[in-house]
């Protein structure tokens, strides 16, 4: 049966079709909107068996006029953290997540969707609860207002509901995004131009650079998708690795990367940062208030839910994510 992913041409959403070929599924559906054209460049080396226009998708939802898939992997959002047009953020990220909900639920469909760790704004805590949740800005409760649809229906549903909330995802397929994209991906960039690397001085209570979030590759968060497409499960599940890393961690480990493939040996931080290979900028005054200094995923309800693989930390994955991109430009 067919196989409809969302935002097919994004981030999660390219990688997710890609690791659905790897099984042998091509009888995929993909959505997105194309306005950005050169998101179409995440889906040429993928299969697929049609393509939709988010409008149009919706369109065809509201008539009822869709065939009944076997799974719908809803990845489709605008994630852009400093938007300020609340009316197309509530509209794209909630109203159209909701249509597509009652219809799984209508038709009895499996839906498995993309959260945000946004929702728990500035922390401490970030285990699943609602008392834990204080987003920020409209993306945040874009997403925080449809999980609350979520938790209030959970013991109707009809068929699973699971929702992923993704914490910092890194990884292949992600220059669309421009500024939203990882700081692994700017930091390549930044040391490929320049030989060095721009991390923030110390702020919230944090040394220069010492800041850190829970980044995630996104293989892991495309693992997490397929295991529930497999196993589905209703609930709201944190997708990170467990473990805050510094963003001097990310920044030490895209100059290693980088220096490797010239020959050179690993610089410890002390090292890199006299050579001049990380440098620190001034904490912006915009940010303050608005910034996550401190992430970690509760991974508690993931793993009780049944998925038990290890999660790749920054010093693999973005190793790994470096290569990939020297090798595709």
């Amino acid at each position: 049966m067919t196989v409809i992913v969302t935002g097919a041409a994004g981030f999660v959403g390219a990688n997710l079709v890609k690791a659905l070929n790897a099984q042998g599924e091509t009888d995929i559906v993909a959505v997105d909107n194309l306005t950005r054209a050169e998101k179409f460049r995440n889906l040429v080396d993928c299969e697929i068996a049609d393509y939709l226009d988010k409008e149009d998708f919706r369109s065809v939802l509201a008539r009822g006029a869709l065939a009944r898939p076997r799974i719908v992997y809803h990845q489709g959002a605008c994630s852009d953290t400093m938007a300020s047009d609340g009316r197309y953020m509530l509209d794209n990220n909630f109203r159209y997540s909701l249509e597509l909900l009652d219809w799984c639920q209508a038709q009895k469909v499996p839906f498995v969707y993309a959260s945000s760790a946004s929702v728990y704004g500035l922390g401490p805590a970030y285990a699943e609860a609602r008392e834990n949740e204080k987003p920020l800005n409209v993306y945040a409760y874009s997403k925080f207002l449809f999980d609350q649809v979520v938790r209030r229906r959970l013991r109707s549903f009809a068929a699973p509901v699971t929702g992923l909330r993704y914490f910092n995802v890194y990884g292949p397929r992600e220059a669309h995004k421009a500024r939203m994209a990882s700081v692994a991906f700017h930091h390549f960039h930044q040391f490929r131009a320049e030989g060095k690397v721009r991390l923030f001085e110390g702020s919230h209570g944090y040394a220069a650079g010492e800041q850190r979030r829970d980044f995630v590759h996104v293989d892991d968060a495309v693992a997490v998708n397929l295991h529930f497409g497999a196993k589905p499960a209703t609930g709201i599940y944190n997708v990170g690795t467990g473990r805050a890393q510094p963003f001097n961690d990310v920044a030490l480990a895209v100059v290693n990367a980088l220096r490797g493939r010239d020959g050179k040996a690993p610089l410890r931080l002390a090292e890199a940062v006299a050579q001049g290979s990380i440098e620190y900028v001034p904490f912006p005054e915009a940010l303050r208030g608005k910034y996550q200094a401190y992430t970690q995923a509760d991974l508690g309800g993931l793993r009780e839910a049944g998925y038990a693989r290890p999660m790749a930390g920054v010093e693999q994955g973005v190793a790994s994510y470096v290569g990939w991109l020297l090798e595709h430009g």
